[in-house]
């Protein structure tokens, strides 16, 4: 299923998307970085970064990067990964990103595996890990440093390239304009081929989908890495195509102080944001009690009457949320700038919860589905037509359908097939893998396990890879529980495990900013090796956990639990860069204790 640029009516490549957004809006500031003081943004124009772009292309083009060649970029979101990328498409280069928190062996197996001609790193301490690299892998030639001094800099490229102006090439639509790697959750990450038209094509039907709350001067904080695809394509692809403007978050414990500089009218996260504020919020209200907490359950209560009255809940339940609103929620909303029109979640799924909560609160959450090879956006809610559970509808030019053969107890779910121009090129030098995953008639084989209600809303039910049988039989999708399990204040991660089990069991990691200060308000150990095996907090985290499963089936439910004193990380190497669980690392790590929870 193919679709032409004209029924989008937007641009077939990167190029042609990034040159128009700078002739609509070249005065209009784009990027933002925070001040050196930490008291400011200091921010650059349209027109700034594409004069960037223009002596940059040039510097590549001068250290011999052509059509089809390699750049890669190991560096966080900032200025230059944007200028390097859109220099590196008016050559008919690939881009190939990276992340800086990235294991060695992986930066070098990517680095390898996709063809990487000239390497650009952020700092010395970056280039302090690759710096062998050039003689270590055949076609690597040249490492530039995006901060450092003197040869050998991005600067000194830009210097070159401002002397030696190269013109911008319109690639094909077919050309492609980057790899992006997948997250590795099992093994080696895989190479997903993106075409221009792959991209640039998502990045306007996504505009296309939401016309009141993308446009020129609307503006993002920006803290989903842009080596991955939803941050790409949405906060910078996206966002360019509709001249709006993108902060960048100076790291993960500014985000709070960040957004109240920068100030966004939309945000692009992952559902772990909006866990985080939801039961940092409830364990505020726990603790202060009083009149806090009782306006809090009141708005609570006020909002699922109106959502189940249609919104007529009469004088009275209004005149609670008013107060509540006031009182509570407004500061809720201050903290995230004051500006919110709304949020897209993807990533991971979003618990309907916590979407009817920002809902009540007035930051409508919207979630999307999508995944790197798809480029990654396909269906979405918005703020008008939000169905919390469901992923939305496809957005212009995008189609799913439900292919029924994958066995399961309901009928109405089975794999998700997606089609629409945004389906990647394939897997590089992986042509069994792509064989598997793309059809004949074009459709791609997500691995999504789904239903579509009567109106097309998508609901995403678990991954194929992920459900397991019981002992019983029964289907049991983990997801779905741990996500449940999360929303409880006392828990920061959560894995099911169960397949071919009698029962399943839950490995949880507290939240020690919560449980911390709990334990010392019962005379408890406040080391987390010590809580870990203490009787009283055992019995709370057990608590907490049949309290989150209590509508779900009885075999459902975890029937005992491991808790662990280390949070599940990318440092730990037991979550993914964009904060996938590994659930092999989890097993090779603690399998023993976890298969100890069925011996006794």
């Amino acid at each position: 299923m193919t679709h032409a640029a004209t029924e989008l009516g937007g641009p077939d490549n990167l190029v042609d998307l990034f040159e128009n957004a700078v002739k609509k809006f070249k005065d209009n500031q784009l990027f933002g970085t925070k001040n050196q003081a930490g008291t400011d943004y200091d921010w650059i124009t349209y027109a700034d970064v594409a004069q960037r772009v223009d002596h940059l292309r040039g510097g590549l083009a001068a250290a011999g990067v052509g059509m089809g060649d390699g750049v890669g970029i190991i560096a966080n979101n900032r200025n230059e990964w944007a200028i390097a990328a859109y220099a590196t498409y008016g050559l008919g280069a690939r881009y190939i990103p990276m992340y800086e928190a990235e294991l060695k062996r992986i930066m070098k197996y990517i680095i390898e595996d996709s063809g990487v001609k000239v390497l650009l790193v952020s700092r010395d301490d970056i280039l302090d890990k690759v710096k062998d690299f050039p003689d270590e892998i055949e076609g690597l030639e040249k490492i530039f440093v995006i901060e450092g001094k003197g040869e050998n800099t991005l600067a000194e490229l830009e210097r070159i390239g401002k002397a030696n102006p190269v013109p911008a090439i319109k690639p094909a639509k077919e050309d492609i304009a980057g790899l992006i790697y997948t997250s590795g959750t099992t093994g080696n990450p895989k190479g997903v081929l993106l075409s221009h038209y792959n991209l640039a094509s998502n990045a306007v039907a996504a505009t296309m989908t939401l016309p009141d709350y993308v446009s020129a001067g609307d503006r993002t904080l920006s803290f989903l890495p842009w080596a991955h695809s939803f941050g790409q394509t949405a906060e910078l692809h996206m966002l360019i195509n509709f001249g709006g403007q993108t902060g960048f978050a100076e790291s993960p414990a500014t985000i709070v102080d960040d957004l109240a500089l920068v100030r966004p009218t939309l945000l692009i996260a992952v559902p772990r944001i909006f866990n985080k504020v939801y039961t940092g919020l409830k364990d505020k209200m726990e603790k202060q009690g009083g009149l806090a907490k009782f306006l809090f359950d009141m708005g609570l209560a006020a909002a699922a009457e109106k959502r189940a009255s249609g919104g007529n809940a009469g004088w009275l339940n209004n005149l609670k949320l008013a107060i509540v609103d006031k009182i509570v929620y407004s500061k809720v909303r201050e903290k995230f700038g004051g500006r919110m029109k709304m949020a897209l979640s993807s990533s991971a799924a979003l618990n309907p919860k916590i979407a009817e909560f920002f809902y009540d609160i007035g930051i409508p959450v919207c979630e999307a589905w999508g995944m790197t090879e798809l480029s990654p956006a396909h269906t979405v809610n918005t703020p008008e037509t939000n169905r919390p559970g469901s992923v939305g509808r496809p957005i212009p030019g995008c189609s799913v359908k439900i292919d029924h053969s994958v066995a399961l107890d309901n009928a109405e779910e089975g794999e998700v097939i997606a089609y629409g121009p945004n389906v990647m090129v394939g897997y590089h030098n992986l042509p069994d893998a792509t064989a598997e995953v793309l059809r004949e008639d074009g459709g791609l084989h997500t691995g999504d396990l789904g239903r579509v209600d009567k109106d097309g809303y998508l609901y995403i039910t678990g991954r194929i890879k992920e459900q397991y049988k019981l002992e019983n039989g029964k289907y049991v999708f983990p997801v779905d529980i741990e996500e449940a399990i999360k929303l409880s204040m006392f828990i920061d991660s959560a894995m099911i495990h169960g397949a071919n089990k009698p029962y399943n069991v839950a490995i949880v990691v507290p939240d020690w900013l919560v449980v911390m200060p709990w334990a010392k308000e019962q005379g408890l150990p406040e080391d987390p090796q010590s809580l870990v095996t203490h009787p009283k907090l055992i019995a709370r985290i057990e608590q907490e956990v049949n309290d989150a499963c209590k509508e779900m089936a009885v075999y459902e439910t975890p029937k005992k639990i491991l808790i662990l004193p280390e949070a599940f990380s990318p440092e730990n190497g037991i979550l993914t860069p964009t904060l996938k669980l590994k659930r092999r690392e989890v097993h090779n790590a603690f399998g023993d204790r976890i298969e100890a929870l069925y011996a006794q």
